[in-house]
């Protein structure tokens, strides 16, 4: 999906330069259009290739034009026109955590401010006391945006982000008084990736929090430290901010240092429009809160439901919200089983027994192990793992093949078909093909590659379920094996199912289990579209074959 969210990131690029030069209604339009690139299913080529970029929510006939520029070329020429209006550094200021084009546009007109030098400079000279809007928490904060935006930073996989905020969160409970703590920010959205953490607390000691975390193991330096506030980071670069903040602010705190920074502006905008203030300490009418200790208040004060914070990227969530339409997203404990775990070759009946008794705990009802088919016979792996008895969870074994070609129906004594090539654009009919040679349609389980088609499964309205599953996959060291949030949401638009998986039964497999369905979530997924949230029983597909006994 490159193309699609190349276009959209310049879409978005041009909102904000507008937004400096002060255009009021074509930055909406930009970013509203640069949400349904996202959210797209399909790669742009094919959608131009069939003339229908019109029927792209959003795209009217300037932004086609603008799209069919890019296809051509590679490149939008407005997109160098605006910038040669504008001094570069300005767009370097709206990328700063808590700025935007529209403070940007004030540093640069009231103040002669073009970048992050000259605000630092600004800062130092005291040039920002005393103007309207930026009191002193509003600088302090600016000044350490500031700061961190110097500090070199990458981007780890979820995965590792998840076990180094757990260890943040473990450390910190059992070493300082805290009653709330909350890990916000990406890492909270479950992005695929994560840059830093935010880590939020409440304490009535915030002076022995901050100690505590400015003795975390593994620091490596600390860049700053307040009343209320440091910032540490850890081997590895991977920078960690720490706020204590008062417990009627915390549900405050926790919506605000979540974002995403597109979902959080158009919240601002709403409060506006109804005489609020919203920001990371509350919603206020003057200055009087009048919300702030839970989330669920800060957005019913708003008038919406509480928005899961997967999906707050500001992609429809808001407009669902307003109209009664969020989904109800799939959770851990929707979960029945896990269908797609592997074992070493060699696995010994005593590794296979200690995996289905972690899903035993987690309540599941069946375990699918993959199995690689050699050449020939069935596989060692096979032959041990039906050695071993199970009646609940219930053992199942999936052939894992290397590619679609004469995929149909799994051998003897298998359940199902494991593809473990990508699904690329253009693999539908393929697809189609084999599940049309079967008589007993496969389920066939695939790694992602970004560019699943959506016409791999039905489309909505049609009938039955589609025999194409993707499969997310969270192990160890792959975060989610390719697929991204708008990859997914495209599949469940286009009633495509998915299946979450833990990937190898090392011990960590309820973790890896709850960080799938978060990168589910992110992709608007139901349980209704998740296959192993059902019984299998209740799999898409006809009956099991004779002779097969069905769940217990």
């Amino acid at each position: 999906m490159g193309t699609n969210a190349d276009v959209a990131a310049i879409f978005r690029e041009i909102a904000d330069l507008l937004d400096l030069l002060g255009e009021r209604f074509k930055p909406e339009a930009y970013r509203r259009a640069a949400r349904s690139l996202e959210g797209l299913p399909e790669d742009l080529r094919l959608i131009a290739q069939r003339g229908e970029l019109d029927a792209i929510p959003g795209v009217g006939e300037a932004l086609r034009q603008k799209i069919d520029e890019y296809l051509t070329t590679g490149a939008i020429p407005y997109l160098a026109k605006l910038q040669a209006e504008l001094p570069p550094g300005l767009v370097t200021l709206t990328r700063l955590p808590g700025l935007g084009p529209k403070t940007a546009r004030r540093f640069w007109l009231e103040l002669g401010i073009v970048g992050p030098t000259e605000l630092t400079e600004a800062i130092a000279a005291g040039r920002l006391n005393g103007v309207k809007g930026f009191g002193p928490r509003k600088i302090e904060l600016i000044r350490d945006a500031l700061a961190s935006a110097s500090t070199p930073s990458h981007r780890l996989p979820l995965a590792e982000a998840d076990r180094i905020a757990q260890g943040i969160v473990a450390s910190l409970r059992s070493r300082a008084p805290l009653d709330a703590v909350e890990i916000a920010g990406s890492f909270r959205r479950c992005r695929e990736t994560v840059g830093d953490l935010d880590v939020l607390v409440t304490s009535n000691e915030p002076e022995k929090v901050l100690d505590a975390f400015n003795s975390l193991p593994g620091k490596a330096r600390q860049l700053m430290r307040g009343p209320t506030k440091a910032t540490i980071v850890l081997e590895g670069e991977l920078q960690v901010d720490l706020r204590v903040v008062a417990p009627e602010e915390f549900g405050a705190a926790l919506q605000y240092f979540t974002g995403g920074k597109d979902h959080n502006v158009h919240l601002r905008s709403i409060a506006r429009d109804r005489g609020l203030r919203i920001n990371e300490y509350g919603v206020f009418r003057g200055e009087e809160r009048v919300a702030g200790r839970t989330e669920e208040e800060v957005y019913a004060t708003l008038g919406f439901p509480w928005i899961p914070p997967e999906i707050r990227e500001d992609h429809g969530e808001i407009e669902a919200a307003a109209q009664g339409r969020l989904p109800h997203l799939v959770e851990l404990g929707s979960l029945r089983g896990d269908l797609h775990v592997h074992l070493a070759p060699d696995a010994s009946t005593t590794v296979i027994r200690s995996a289905l008794a972690e899903a035993s705990a987690l309540g599941f009802e069946y375990v699918g192990f993959a199995v690689p088919l050699g050449e020939g016979a069935v596989p060692e792996l096979a032959r041990t793992i039906r050695t071993v008895p199970s009646e609940r969870p219930r053992i199942l074994l999936g052939a894992e093949v290397p590619s679609w070609e004469g995929a149909s129906d799994p051998p003897d004594g298998f359940d199902y078909t494991i593809v473990t090539s990508p699904i690329e654009a253009g693999s539908s009919s393929r697809v189609r093909s084999a599940a049309k040679k079967s008589s007993r349609p496969p389920i066939l389980f695939a790694h992602g590659s970004g560019g699943a088609p959506a016409s791999a499964g039905r489309t909505p309205g049609s009938a039955g379920r589609s025999q194409l599953i993707a499969s997310i996959v969270v192990g160890p060291d792959a975060p989610s094996r390719g697929w991204d949030s708008a990859t997914l949401r495209g599949l469940a638009e286009s009633g495509v199912e998915v299946a979450l998986s833990a990937d190898s039964p090392d011990g960590g497999q309820l973790d890896r289990l709850r960080l799938a369905v978060g990168l589910a979530r992110r992709g608007w997924t139901t349980a209704a579209t998740v296959t192993n949230a059902r019984p299998w029983s209740a799999r898409p597909g006809s009956k099991p074959p004779a002779g097969r006994d069905g769940p217990g």
